[in-house]
């Protein structure tokens, strides 16, 4: 496994469709970028950055994304998204995320995630719903 070291980034671009738009995510009623739909991108940016050196088997589940929505995004405009890795502690990998559409700065956010078995963390998920259904 390649060591990923704070400073590594990874920058993503996505135009802003239909899907993304507040009024038809139901976060809202206007026709502008959606806080959740922003929120995936920020997480699939830091994704990214470390999926690709991760072991076999192993991946990274989002755990954390503490997010500031400072402007709004009209449909079809570019949001550029840069997440920047700033400290890893063991399986933890913690992020300084920033959005920008063609205006300017959109959003700012601190986001974490942690390495898992990928077979042992569904594993524990599906025996989650499982529980559920017995109670």
């Amino acid at each position: 496994m390649k060591e990923i070291a704070a400073g590594a980034k990874r920058e993503i671009t996505a135009v802003v469709t239909e899907e993304m738009l507040a009024v038809n995510v139901g976060s809202g009623g206007l026709r502008v970028l959606a806080t959740p739909a922003l929120a995936a991108l920020m997480e699939k940016a830091a994704f990214e950055l470390l999926e690709e050196d991760m072991p076999q088997g192993i991946t990274t589940v989002g755990t954390m994304l503490e997010l500031r929505h400072i402007r709004a995004t009209p449909f079809s405009d570019t949001v550029s998204v840069c997440a920047e890795l700033t400290d890893v502690a063991d399986r933890k990998y913690t992020f300084r995320v920033t959005a920008r559409d063609s205006v300017g700065v959109i959003s700012e956010a601190v986001h974490e995630r942690f390495s898992v078995n990928a077979k042992r963390f569904m594993e524990k998920a599906e025996n989650n719903i499982a529980g559920d259904k017995k109670s």
